[in-house]
């Protein structure tokens, strides 16, 4: 049986700022209004939201797609990475206490998501906030981390020797997807733009590609694992990854939609194939707090946005070409 979340901290106010949807549409769509504060119960914490990070999953969400589907109620509040400070915690023992900087994901759709001064999150969703960092960069590395971590490790399984192709690079899931496939060894080649190239280097890249002058094929071959963060939707990108891959090898595409054919095209190309969707997994959350902790990850904020320009915020990110992430204040 659930129970509202123990009250430890003086009481919230009782409506919050909340940039929420009606329906489908473009970004003009998200508007800012007055919302009643969630109602944590059970192992969940209210969290005061100080950040929230911007990731293309919202976005395709807001335009009918993605999770859309899943949304039981409008209005709707989008939006998954969270970085705040907990004002009310399951039970006075728990180890995350009151006033703690914590960040996660929500449960969006089924919930309440983070464009909100206020969320409930399951205490499996969220891990300590890494010290050294801001909130506005603890913001922008939940859902992008552990997707990377998600298709990087526990699938694509990285390990010293490996020979790994990171397509956008440069993106929110590539520049982190590069730095962990450093880490545990592989000899990453990772695709960009010619502005984002030398950037590559720096994060750990051992070859980068600007997939606009240059054929990836051309360059790579027996590949261990492509991480597919751009599906096979531009310039057969996908297809063309199969290519080359050594037999056996494996591709883990990770936008969602972008490739229905992706394992009866695997299969024909004698290669492994995989989807990946992203969970919100608050214990691998604290492994990648330690790493950013020990600066052997780091996140790339390329732009932040007050909650009231949440639409310009879409907007950029649906012209595409963003370094890293971007990010909503809150606070």
């Amino acid at each position: 049986m659930t129970s509202p979340a123990t009250s430890n901290d003086a009481a919230p106010p009782i409506l919050m700022r909340a940039a929420a949807i009606d329906g489908p549409g473009g970004p003009e769509a998200l508007t800012v209004r007055q919302l009643p504060l969630p109602v944590p119960v059970s192992a969940e914490f209210l969290v005061r939201v100080v950040a929230a990070g911007v990731n293309p999953i919202d976005a395709k969400t807001r335009a009918g797609g993605g999770m859309f589907a899943g949304i039981p109620a409008f209005p709707a509040v989008l939006g998954n990475d969270f970085s705040g400070v907990v004002v009310k915690s399951p039970y006075d023992a728990h180890p995350i206490k009151v006033g703690d900087e914590v960040y996660g994901m929500t449960a969006v759709p089924r919930g309440q998501g983070s464009y909100a001064e206020y969320v409930s999150v399951p205490a499996m969703q969220l891990a300590k906030k890494p010290k050294g960092i801001s909130h506005i960069q603890a913001a922008g590395i939940p859902v992008a981390a552990l997707t990377a971590w998600g298709s990087t490790v526990q699938v694509g399984k990285v390990h010293e020797g490996q020979k790994v192709l990171i397509h956008a690079g440069a993106g929110g899931v590539g520049h982190l997807a590069v730095q962990l496939a450093r880490y545990f060894g592989a000899y990453v080649t990772a695709t960009g733009s010619a502005e984002n190239l030398a950037w590559l280097e720096e994060l750990g890249a051992n070859r980068v590609i600007d997939y606009r002058n240059s054929r990836f094929e051309d360059a790579v071959s027996d590949q261990d694992l492509v991480i597919d963060l751009v599906g096979n939707v531009h310039a057969d990108t996908g297809t063309r990854s199969l290519g080359v891959l050594r037999r056996g090898g494996l591709l883990v595409n990770v936008p969602s939609g972008s490739w229905p054919s992706l394992a009866a095209d695997a299969a024909a190309a004698g290669v492994r194939a995989t989807g990946y969707k992203v969970s919100a997994d608050g214990t691998t959350l604290a492994v990648i707090s330690r790493l950013i902790e020990s600066g052997d990850l780091t996140v790339n904020i390329e732009r932040t946005f007050p909650l009231a320009e949440v639409a310009a915020a879409h907007t950029l990110l649906e012209a595409g070409h963003v370094r890293g992430k971007l990010v909503i204040t809150l606070d």
